[in-house]
C-alpha cells in the first residue's frame, strides 16, 4: 500500500491521562479546573480536539467520578475558545491480583464497574467524543490487566451510540483493530469511524516502524484516524502519522518533556507538533472542520 500522506492535519491532546505521571511534573493537572485550563490553552494552541481523564484533584490518583467530569466539561465548555471535547471511557476494566498465587480474588487496587458505570459519565456529560479501548492486554505499568471483553464492548458502544457520542476506537494492537472492524460490521459503532493507533504501550504494539505500518495497514480505507507513541517517539511520531495518511495526537498523558531534561506544558507540545506538521507542508485543521469530517454535534449534558 503506498502512502498517502494527509494534507488537512487535526491535532488531538491528550491533557493528563490516568498513568503515575502526577509526580513526575508540575505541569500535569489534578483539578478539574486545572485539567480544563490545560486543555483550554491546549486549544488556544493550535489543538482541534482535547482527550481529557480525571484524578483525585488532592491526590492526582486517577479516578472516575462523573463529577469531577462534569465540572471538567462544563469549564471546557464555558470557555472562550471552541474545542472538540473528547472523554476517556477506559476506566473500570483494571484487574489486578496480589503476587501470583492468590489468583482467585482480585487486589484492593483492582477497579472493576459494570458498563452502566464505565459510561455513567458520557451519558450524564454528552461529550463529542469519547473513547473504547477495543481489547484486552497486559499493562507494565502496576501489573495490571486492562479488561474489554467482547460483551462489554459491544455494551459500551451500544451506549455511547445511543447517547448520541462518536465513539473513537483506542487499538492497541492488531487483533483490537480485527475487533472493531467487526462492531462497526454490526452497526454497533456508526460511521464515519474514528480510529487511534496506541503506538509503544507496553505491553501493547511497539512503536518500531515495521509494527506501525502493519497497524496502518489494518485500518480500513475510509476511516478516519490517528497515531501516538510514548516519550521521547511522540514527536516522531507526529511526523510518521501525517506521512502515513493520519492525523495526530501529542500531550502530558503520553509524554511530560518537550526537550531532553525540558518539562512540557500540554499547550507547548500543541506548539511543537503543528510546527512539524506544517513543516511537512499539511494545514491544521481547527474545531469545525473536525465536525464536519467526522459528523459531531455539540450537545448539553443531561
Amino acid at each position: 500500500m503506498p502512502l498517502t500522506m494527509n494534507r488537512d492535519v487535526f491535532i488531538t491532546c491528550a491533557v493528563t491521562g490516568s498513568g503515575g505521571t502526577q509526580d513526575r511534573s508540575p505541569h500535569v493537572p489534578r483539578s478539574p479546573e486545572a485539567i480544563a485550563k490545560s486543555a483550554i490553552d491546549a486549544a488556544k494552541a493550535g489543538a482541534a480536539v482535547v482527550h481529557c481523564h480525571v484524578r483525585d484533584p488532592e491526590t492526582g490518583v486517577p479516578a472516575r467520578d462523573p463529577a469531577l467530569y462534569r465540572e471538567v466539561t462544563e469549564r471546557i465548555r464555558d470557555a472562550d475558545v471552541d474545542v472538540v471535547l473528547n472523554l476517556t471511557a477506559g476506566m473500570g476494566g483494571d484487574l489486578m491480583f496480589d503476587g501470583t498465587e492468590a489468583m482467585n480474588r482480585m487486589s484492593q487496587q483492582a477497579d472493576m464497574a459494570g458498563a452502566t458505570e464505565r459510561v455513567r459519565h458520557i451519558v450524564e456529560c454528552r461529550p463529542e467524543i469519547c473513547t473504547l479501548d477495543c481489547g484486552t492486554m497486559n499493562f507494565a505499568e502496576a501489573d495490571y490487566v486492562m479488561v474489554n471483553t467482547p460483551g462489554m464492548l459491544r455494551d459500551m458502544a451500544g451506549r455511547m451510540t445511543e447517547a448520541g457520542v462518536r465513539i473513537e476506537i483506542e487499538a492497541f494492537d492488531t487483533g483490537h483493530l480485527w475487533f472493531a472492524r467487526q462492531l462497526v460490521s454490526e452497526g454497533i459503532i456508526p460511521e464515519p469511524v474514528l480510529v487511534q493507533l496506541c503506538m509503544g504501550v507496553p505491553w501493547g504494539a511497539p512503536d518500531d516502524l515495521n509494527t506501525y505500518m502493519a497497524m496502518v495497514k489494518n485500518v480500513p480505507q475510509g476511516w478516519h484516524w490517528s497515531a501516538f507513541s510514548l516519550g521521547r517517539n511522540q514527536m516522531p511520531y507526529v511526523a510518521a502519522s501525517v506521512l502515513g495518511g493520519g492525523n495526530v495526537r501529542v500531550g502530558l498523558e503520553d509524554n511530560l518533556f518537550l526537550d531532553k531534561g525540558v518539562l512540557a506544558t500540554n499547550a507547548q507540545l500543541v506548539e511543537r507538533a503543528a510546527t512539524i506538521v506544517e513543516n511537512m507542508g499539511a494545514r491544521i485543521i481547527g474545531p469545525d472542520a473536525v465536525r464536519e469530517r467526522l459528523h459531531l454535534q455539540k450537545r448539553a449534558p443531561q
